[in-house]
């Protein structure tokens, strides 16, 4: 079976200052809990065969920071957004095609052709099987982000193999 491979946290923070079009700063940070999980945007990602791969939580302060710099929002707009606990219609729609951009960082060259399969934003709940490889131990990276003059937030993708 072909693996793939953990992205670097530098490759994680170049995509995302790429994409945002502003700095983005990384560090080290604790995987996500239980109880992170009702406030956590969840993308599902699998190989060819629909065999789940990959797991990406993004917290939802990240979420709604991470959308309003994608879209040239106003900060304020997504500070509302995570003291209401909810991603506006809009924000969820770039939040979902920032996701489907990090894909790039599970396809390598020689390993399965990995694509986004679906994401969840809450109040949807994400499935019990990809909570459970959200929270697993091993084969993840978690990461505190920091949008440039828009705030901070987790990033934690794990991966089945």
């Amino acid at each position: 079976m072909t693996t793939i491979a953990l992205p670097a946290a530098l490759s994680i923070r170049n995509l995302l200052e790429d994409l945002l079009g502003r700095e983005v700063t990384v560090a080290v940070a604790n995987p996500p809990v239980v109880d992170d999980v009702p406030r956590t945007i969840g993308a599902v990602y699998v190989d060819p065969g629909l065999t789940m791969t990959a797991v990406l939580g993004l917290e939802l302060p990240l979420a709604a920071y991470a959308g309003a710099a994608l879209g040239l929002m106003p900060a304020g707009g997504a500070a509302d957004c995570v003291e209401e606990g909810q991603l506006s219609p809009v924000l969820a729609e770039n939040v979902a095609e920032l996701c489907n951009i990090l894909t790039s960082l599970l396809n390598q060259e020689g390993g399965p052709h990995v694509k986004l399969y679906k994401v969840y934003v809450p109040p949807e709940p994400l499935p019990g099987d990809a909570k459970a490889l959200l929270l697993a131990l091993g084969n993840r990276i978690d990461l505190s982000v920091e949008v440039a003059r828009y705030g901070t937030g987790r990033l934690s993708l794990s991966l089945t193999w």
